[in-house]
């Protein structure tokens, strides 16, 4: 077994916490569905949000899934990089696998898609 990082990002068109809620969860299951892995999987998971984003916190969509009650979650908040990309909540999923590294599927939706348009195309088979 190893551990794994598995990336994701998606942005909101307001700062509103349905729509916070509803990207998170939407994000979370791409990342869940295209990597075939199980809460029990999940060593722990680290939401990011930028600054501009206030109105709720992105792990309560996680918890609120089946069987996620127990993953370890942590919230935080972005740096400030000038021009950076606004309205934007990152996960870092760590997985324990057997798989390596380069199996792992990164996922970027939205807006977010332009952070890593190397990854956010999908595997590369």
């Amino acid at each position: 077994m190893f551990l794994r990082g598995i990336r994701g990002a998606t942005t909101v068109t307001k700062d509103e916490e349905p729509e916070i809620l509803q990207a998170t969860a939407e994000m979370l299951n791409e990342i869940i569905q295209v990597n075939g892995i199980q809460p029990d999987m999940i060593g722990s998971v680290f939401i990011t949000v930028t600054q501009d984003l206030k109105s709720t916190f992105p792990a309560r969509a996680i918890r609120q899934l089946p069987g996620w009650e127990l993953v370890p979650l942590m919230c935080s908040v972005e740096i400030p990089v000038e021009n950076s990309l606004s309205r934007c909540i990152r996960l870092m999923v760590m997985v324990n696998t057997e798989k390596n590294q380069d199996e792992m599927i990164h996922v970027y939706l939205n807006e977010a898609k332009s952070l890593r348009p190397d990854l956010a195309a999908g595997p590369k088979c």
